[in-house]
């Protein structure tokens, strides 16, 4: 069952508040009415189920400055605004601060009605997809897996999520070793066909008549179901699609082509080209290319991730302890930044070998992680990256870590982590805020 918007009417005098409340009562709404904008801001929060409606004069805080205030919470929030007929240009310029509408005095009740319904079905839409979101992106989702803080995870979840509850064919590109396949997965999991097929098929090392024959099948073979039927209303990811001859290009196509909705199975291609100065554009024919890249998804190298080289390290290195039974190795100033300076040509496919390697080097109590870096290459240098950061990047990072491996290795305890570090309880409390760590996610 829908829920019921509510609709918050702010208006200083107390006939208009009482007869627009009556009014939109009789036509189905919940209403609540505030004498001032001061009032109304103590209700009002991000999720505020339903839509406002002001008037623009009123004393202390008017409608305009009650309209930025509510901008600021949420920028999504419907204001209506109530206007006499002299304030017609303030009502104008209250639009293009963000406001949903206006209504000059005196109105018809009935075509406030109709505003107030087009405005709560925008509403719901808004909160609709926000609890979408947070339902995708929470509890146990694959995007959990998606491990990171920086810039560059956050819009890639944002993308996921967008292009997962599009219906298009997607096209992903990205280095080797940051995680295309993953990112398929998910672009399954949080879209519509969740509970359909997700068919997996590799484009490299078989002949064209295997991989026609494995795509399209032959007529009447009734022992092995084509991949294209088998996904049928699900996901079909082409890995390498790159390596497709063209011949069998030509068959994709008129395939695609042929179905003409992607509804029936949406593929996800991956292309692994970007190691090699060449597109998956340069590869593919041109009308075939344009057809599975109208939705296109880019991942980051690991070397572009910040802070989050150390976040992943610690985590695996974690998961690998307790795996073999040891102790996970204690990360130095010194190896922090040389994780964060690294070039990581092999992405997070390299960290997590560096990481396992780091534990069963350590469970042996020989070796160091600069060691292990230093073997990634031909010299005797750790490997690092042309680009040089700022000190205070390297400073932070390193802090950040430092205070999650302990919070998480004291399950939480303030105390237990204040004495470790030698930090005030304040300005333990202060780093935490800086970093984004949130106490509640260490308990237990």
């Amino acid at each position: 069952m829908a829920q019921i918007m509510k609709i918050a009417i702010v208006d200083d005098e107390q006939d208009m508040r009482q007869s627009i409340s009556q009014w939109l009562a009789l036509s189905g709404f919940e209403t609540e009415a505030f004498a001032t904008a001061g009032d109304a801001l103590k209700v009002i929060s991000t999720d505020y189920p339903g839509i406002i409606i002001t008037d623009i004069k009123m004393p202390g805080m008017d409608g305009m400055q009650f309209l930025k205030k509510v901008k600021g919470i949420d920028s999504s929030l419907p204001v209506i605004m109530i206007t006499g007929h002299g304030d017609v240009p303030m009502a104008v310029e209250a639009m293009q601060l963000g406001a949903f509408d206006f209504l000059e005095k005196p109105f018809n009740p009935d075509t406030l009605t109709e505003l107030a319904k087009k405005a709560t079905r925008t509403r719901r839409l808004i909160l609709d997809n926000r609890q979408l979101r947070r339902e995708l992106s929470s509890g146990n989702s694959i995007m959990e897996k998606l491990i990171g803080a920086n810039v560059v995870m956050e819009r890639l979840r944002e993308d996921i999520l967008d292009l997962g509850q599009a219906d298009g064919h997607v096209l992903i590109e990205g280095e080797t070793g940051t995680g295309k396949t993953l990112v398929a997965h998910a672009l399954h999991a949080v879209s519509a066909r969740a509970r359909k097929k997700f068919v997996l098929f590799s484009c490299t090392a078989n002949e064209d008549e295997t991989i026609l024959r494995r795509l399209f099948g032959p007529a009447g073979e009734e022992d092995q179901i084509p991949l294209m039927e088998a996904a049928r209303g699900g996901t079909l990811v082409l890995e390498d699609i790159e390596a497709l001859s063209p011949n069998v290009q030509s068959r994709l196509l008129k395939s695609i082509n042929g179905r003409g909705d992607p509804s029936e199975t949406r593929i996800v291609a991956i292309c692994n080209l970007q190691e090699q100065g060449k597109t998956c554009e340069d590869m593919l024919r041109s009308d075939l290319y344009y057809r599975i890249a109208s939705l296109r998804i880019e991942l980051p190298p690991l070397r572009a991730r910040g802070e989050d080289i150390l976040t992943l390290f610690t985590r695996y290195a974690e998961q690998f302890s307790e795996e073999y039974g040891c102790d996970a190795p204690s990360v130095s100033a010194q190896e922090a930044a040389q994780l964060l300076q690294a070039p990581w040509p092999g992405n997070v496919r390299q960290l997590i070998n560096v990481a396992e390697r780091a534990v069963l080097q350590n469970r042996r109590g020989a070796g160091t992680i600069s060691s292990l870096l230093m073997a990634e290459t031909d010299d005797d240098r750790p490997a690092m990256t042309t680009e040089g950061k700022p000190l205070k990047e390297y400073v932070e990072a390193f802090e950040r870590m430092l205070i999650d491996n302990t919070m998480r290795r004291h399950r939480g305890s303030i105390a237990s982590v204040m004495d470790e570090l030698c930090l005030p309880r304040r300005t333990l409390n202060e780093k935490m805020a800086k970093y984004g760590l949130v106490r509640a996610d260490y308990l237990g």
